[in-house]
């Protein structure tokens, strides 16, 4: 409700008086930091934005609610990550200048190609392959950093990320042909695989225990190996599993991967447009999918993620959007769609996508290098909108 209210100041022409109280003030203690973090977000928007917006701009406002009434919406897109000025707390100076030039200091991209995502407790991890790179969002310290910058640890061409319910971080280095594993600040523990292993690995995903990491391996395209290695905790191999080809536990260009609440592993099996579901001892268990331009099919799946109901989430290059399925396969709904213009939920080459123990999705695209972030939206909230209450 807050950011409502504030919005609200603004247009009521107390907009100049709230801006010097919001932006003077420290952040009241208990609340969350992402309420804190959302609401300075909107303050700021409205300090240095116009107060209305021009009526054909307005009549061609983003769609924030997915799915639009008259349907319950079940997200609403929230903010977009790009530069360190997108979460870092300011000087008095630097809000000065904020306010009367509407140009943040800060705001040059803290990636180049952000090609996957991954978020717990706050912080936001992003890989760079082109920055050779792990940047790091940190909402609750409004911080910027980065690892695997030096040694031991140095990435070379990260490609995807995975973190355990301890925190630690995988990393899988396409160029290294491994697995680099960090703690949450980024301080390198370990390796796993390696050439000897792995061909041309592009995804990793780890159980909520860290017992059980899988590295996927799509190997070239001349390759048979396409396939998916388990490896323990401490990075002793434990089992291959498939091969080329289109049958029960055969993989086309494998991707990426994710690990549900009960250990089954899903595989993004991008060649053959469709999620291969697996137990923990490697046994096929089901597949959904197929190719094809409707809702529910895919076209050019690029990542995928699970959330804490194992419900699955798959980006798709082709269509601008990523849709959710059911661990069974079932579609449930879709958010996005293809654009030319950077705009809330508008996608040019999306990539990875990720979910947060808040529910929360985080999907990045490259071809406008950002990570844009939509957060559930509860019961109260969703009969608001649908009583036309709230944006669309």
């Amino acid at each position: 409700m807050l950011p409502r209210v504030v919005m609200s100041e603004f247009m009521k022409g107390r907009g100049r008086r709230l801006c010097r109280r919001a932006l003077g003030r420290n952040s009241g203690a208990g609340a969350g930091h992402w309420a804190k973090f959302v609401v300075g977000v909107f303050v700021l928007a409205g300090c240095a934005g116009p107060e209305q917006k021009p009526a054909d701009e307005a009549k061609d406002a983003p769609q924030l609610y997915w799915p639009a009434p008259p349907d319950r919406p079940r997200f609403k897109y929230e903010f977009r990550l790009r530069s360190p000025s997108d979460i870092e707390e300011t000087t008095e100076e630097q809000r000065l200048k904020q306010l009367l030039a509407g140009a943040p200091p800060g705001t040059e991209p803290a990636f180049q190609k952000p090609i996957a995502v991954a978020a717990r407790q706050g912080r936001i991890y992003v890989a760079d392959t082109v920055g050779r790179t792990i940047v790091v969002f940190d909402v609750p310290r409004r911080k910027v950093f980065r690892f695997g910058l030096r040694n031991p640890g140095t990435l070379t061409k990260p490609v995807d990320i995975a973190i355990d319910g301890k925190g630690q971080v995988y990393v899988v280095d396409a160029t290294h042909r491994g697995v680099f594993v960090y703690d949450n600040l980024g301080l390198f523990i370990r390796n796993i695989g390696g050439p000897g292993d792995l061909e041309r690995p592009t995804g990793v995903a780890v159980d909520r225990d860290g017992e059980r990491i899988y590295v996927i391996d799509r190997a070239s395209n001349e390759s048979d190996q396409h396939r998916v290695i388990a490896y323990g905790k401490d990075g002793e191999k434990l089992f291959d599993l498939g091969k080329r080809g289109q049958g029960e536990g055969e993989f086309n260009v494998p991707l990426q991967g994710a690990v549900g609440s009960d250990g089954t592993l899903y595989v993004l099996d991008a060649g053959n447009f469709r999620v291969q579901a697996f137990a923990p001892d490697g046994r096929f268990l089901r597949a959904f999918g197929k190719v094809g331009n409707q809702l529910g099919d895919l076209a050019r799946p690029r990542g995928v993620a699970i959330d804490a109901e194992d419900n699955l989430y798959v980006t798709d290059a082709n269509f601008g959007n990523f849709q959710i399925f059911n661990r069974d396969g079932q579609l449930l709904m879709a958010v996005g769609t293809p654009g030319t213009e950077d705009r809330p939920a508008r996608y040019g080459l999306l990539s990875g996508i990720a979910v947060d123990e808040t529910g929360r999705v985080y999907v990045a695209d490259q071809l406008f290098n950002k990570i844009e972030v939509f957060r559930p939206v509860p019961e109260d909230e969703a009969r608001s909108v649908l009583a036309g209450e709230g944006s669309p």
